[in-house]
């Protein structure tokens, strides 16, 4: 056996104390009875979580922190992502990054190279252990601290930023159990910093182009919604290096919708989430667990420790959220089984419908009766203003560009002082979708409530605008 594969039995006392913690509705407010059960890292969610009773009233709008000149930066995890980003900010001006932290010091020499050559200052380097961010963040004067680490450190990053006076902003989940989601949400409004969740979706192309016609009503009343991350990750999740050091891991124990802000993140926009309406409830189911087995049975010997692994995740995870004012969003997750790439991205209004992969577009009245047009017709007249403005300095950039759109916004809004696209709230409640669907999952498919991060101030809170450079 591997020294990484999950004790026996692990699961399935995980799933009994989750079926019998939580009932139907019982999530509600995050307040269901009984302590959280503890979690080694990685291995997944605790049961119950409450609501932190340190917690006041929400702010009356979004958080606008006053303007800083130019945006010092201190980035946790420079891999492939961070390393994307690192390349982003390099070339984004207002922007240094002065500080960075990799438990590789090979990874960090290499982006300060990257930062050098760029024409800034060599940054301080931070490779002292796992660890070394809370060194960082305690010794540093940047304003920002910025993270791309395996998925357990993102809470821990954020939280120990906001901690010593910086804001705070990471890759996707923000976190994955509602207990961190809370305490996100805690800390934030406690120290007045952001907490930004990067979800770089909510910057593509055929995703701003179907925002821009919603918001300028062409689907009419936005009623339903399809997404998903549906994307072949077998061999990234058995690779010796990279994600492969940790996100298989999540497949041994956890059961759910692990991976949901890429698609959900754009849908959540066209339906105004935390901004009028909200998400209420959530039910999930999982199919068996087949894809991973199979993969380490063709591609590794007899005797092979990864032949002896199990999973619990179940190889497609179906959730359908229903929102406040009754719209409905259905969101898959699979990884482990062969398929091409796709997020569905689909939106569906009383006057039409957007839908990727492909991207296309029908719209009553002006679509011909009962056929799909090209999306591409419609970028010339329904283009974003984001990607008119800076469609040619994203070239290059990773996903096509929109992971230059969503931190060129990031820096944008902390030098001019102006709320965050996404805040704390959001971060949380994309990010409840993991734990939810889980409980869900283990409780025979049992509806759950949506806690609610913002205590009722979604239906104050304005839609986010048509933003532009």
């Amino acid at each position: 056996m591997s020294d990484r594969t999950p004790a026996a039995g692990a699961f399935s006392r995980r799933t009994f104390l989750k079926t019998g913690a939580v009932g139907v509705g019982s999530v509600a407010a995050g307040c269901a009875p009984g302590a959280g059960v503890a979690q080694a890292p990685g291995e997944g969610p605790s049961a119950t979580a409450r609501v932190p009773e340190s917690l006041s009233a929400p702010p009356s709008q979004p958080l606008a922190a006053p303007p800083i000149e130019e945006v010092r930066i201190g980035f946790v995890g420079v891999g492939g992502m961070g390393t994307a980003h690192v390349r982003n900010l390099v070339r984004i001006e207002g922007c240094v990054i002065s500080a960075v932290c990799d438990v590789v010091p090979a990874h960090a020499e290499r982006a300060a190279d990257l930062i050098e050559a760029a024409g800034h200052p060599r940054p301080t380097l931070f490779t002292r252990g796992e660890r070394d961010f809370e060194r960082l963040c305690a010794e540093t004067d940047v304003e920002l601290v910025y993270t791309a680490t395996p998925w357990r450190w993102h809470v821990p990053v954020c939280v120990a930023a906001m901690e010593s006076g910086k804001h705070a902003a990471t890759e996707v989940p923000a976190a994955y159990t509602l207990e961190d989601c809370w305490r996100l949400v805690e800390v934030a409004e406690a120290t007045g910093r952001h907490c930004v969740m990067m979800e770089n979706v909510n910057y593509g192309r055929a995703e701003l182009l179907c925002l821009n016609l919603v918001r300028q009503g062409h689907l009419g009343e936005i009623l339903h919604g399809e997404c998903g991350y549906l994307h072949d990750l077998r061999s990234i999740k058995f690779a010796d290096e990279g994600e492969g050091l940790w996100r298989r891991d999540h497949a041994w124990t956890r059961n759910g919708n692990l991976y949901p802000t890429h698609g959900l993140g754009p849908v959540a926009n066209c339906m105004n989430i935390n901004r009028g309406d909200q998400f209420a409830r959530l039910v999930s189911m999982s199919s068996p667990s087949r894809g991973l087995q199979e993969w380490a049975e063709t591609h590794y010997p007899e005797g092979d420790p990864k032949r002896a692994e199990t999973f619990a995740l179940g190889d497609v995870n179906g959730s359908l959220i229903q929102t406040h004012q009754g719209r409905t969003i259905y969101v898959s997750h699979d990884t482990n089984l062969p398929r091409p790439y796709s997020r569905i991205n689909q939106v569906q209004g009383t006057r039409g419908i957007f839908q990727g992969y492909p991207d296309r577009v029908y719209l009553e009245g002006r679509s011909p009766e009962h056929q799909w047009e090209d999306a591409e017709a419609y970028f010339e007249a329904f283009e974003h203003p984001l990607w008119q403005a800076l469609r040619d300095a994203s070239i290059g950039a990773g996903h096509g560009g929109m992971d230059f759109m969503e931190d060129y916004r990031l820096i944008k809004c902390l030098r001019d002082g102006i709320p965050t696209d996404m805040n704390v709230y959001d971060a949380a409640a994309l990010s409840a979708v993991c734990e939810l669907s889980e409980i869900s999952v283990a409780s025979g498919s049992a509806p759950v409530d949506f806690p609610d991060f913002t205590r009722g101030r979604w239906r104050e809170w304005s839609p986010w605008p048509v933003v532009t450079a």
